[in-house]
């Protein structure tokens, strides 16, 4: 409540901002959003997840890294500069808030600002929920699908941003391939989960400490590769489904060109996970894996925004 006091408070300061500059705070939104699914990664990869063993000091009675004969600096700097990259989600998410209540925009638009703030308070529980079971497997998998979700929500909200309060909502394909769409989105969800799996069983635990032992998925992981990658190829097959159909009907150039850059996007993300199985998932990798994750989550929820628009009524004749 005293965040939202605050917030509103601030709004009463600022100017009217302009579309553009909404729309530019709902990019930040989602490079942020994106972004720190990332670090996330390259914390997991370098077995720096316990870098700052405490949540949400980094050691008990500090809030900054302390020397500790335990835990490596550098294992310190790239947790603690995950959490220190939290803050600029924390602005992104803000900002949003402000320009979208100080422009008087419609309803639908402020409630997926303010899920972006909410997000971030959501995020810090699980994250600490996650450093305090000493990095358990699903308490990290929850974290990431977190983040891919809100990638999803800020990419929505990008679009409403710019759509006109008053306007129209029209349907630009059938409803047929509005649910193929839909079930391409639903593939990709079950295609992220599975992969947070394929993580829990593999080599990067998040931690290398000899006095802890990071809990694992138990579950041999060429079964769950070959669970992975056969997801990707329907997921695959349903887009390119999906491609025919919208060819078929002369669906509007929006949603093709949108269609083609999340083919291109799943097609590039199959070729990273297939290096990273045939050369022992190298680090950086999997950093790359994630951001691709994200990226095909971004433009899935590009595309599936993009099968309806809402333009400015038609004015009354005479």
């Amino acid at each position: 409540m005293a965040v939202g006091r605050v917030l509103m408070r601030l709004v009463d300061l600022l100017p009217n901002p302009s579309l553009r500059v909404q729309r530019l705070v709902a990019a930040l939104v989602i490079l942020t959003q994106g972004g720190i699914a990332v670090t996330g990664a390259i914390v997991r990869v370098t077995a720096s997840g316990l870098g700052c063993p405490t949540w949400p000091q980094c050691f008990p009675g500090s809030f900054v890294p302390v020397a500790h004969a335990e835990v490596p600096r550098i294992h310190q700097a790239v947790e603690f500069g995950n959490r220190m990259i939290t803050f600029a989600v924390v602005v992104a998410a803000a900002l949003a808030v402000l320009a979208v209540t100080r422009a008087r925009r419609r309803s639908e638009v402020l409630l997926y600002a303010w899920l972006m703030p909410v997000s971030t308070v959501v995020q810090a529980v699980i994250g600490g929920i996650t450093v305090r079971t000493g990095l358990l497997w699903w308490t990290v998998a929850i974290h990431l699908l977190t983040s891919m979700t809100m990638v999803w929500l800020s990419v929505l909200l990008y679009v409403k941003v710019g759509e006109p309060d008053d306007g129209v909502v029209h349907q630009r394909v059938a409803r047929p391939l509005r649910a193929l769409t839909a079930l391409s989105a639903v593939n990709l969800a079950v295609l992220l989960v599975t992969g947070t799996l394929v993580t829990a069983a593999g080599p990067h635990a998040g931690d290398r400490s000899p006095s802890r032992t990071v809990p694992r998925l138990k579950v041999e992981i060429t079964t769950l590769v070959h669970m992975h990658s056969s997801l990707l190829v329907a997921y695959l097959a349903l887009l390119v489904g999906l491609g025919f159909g919208l060819l078929a009907v002369g669906a509007a150039r929006p949603v093709l060109l949108r269609l083609g850059v999340l083919l291109a996007l799943v097609c590039a993300q199959a070729a990273v996970g297939t290096v990273q199985y045939f050369t022992g998932v190298p680090a950086a990798l999997v950093a790359v894996h994630v951001a691709g994750a994200a990226a095909c989550t971004a433009a899935t929820a590009a595309l599936w925004a993009s099968m309806r628009e809402r333009t400015e009524p038609e004015p009354l004749a005479g």
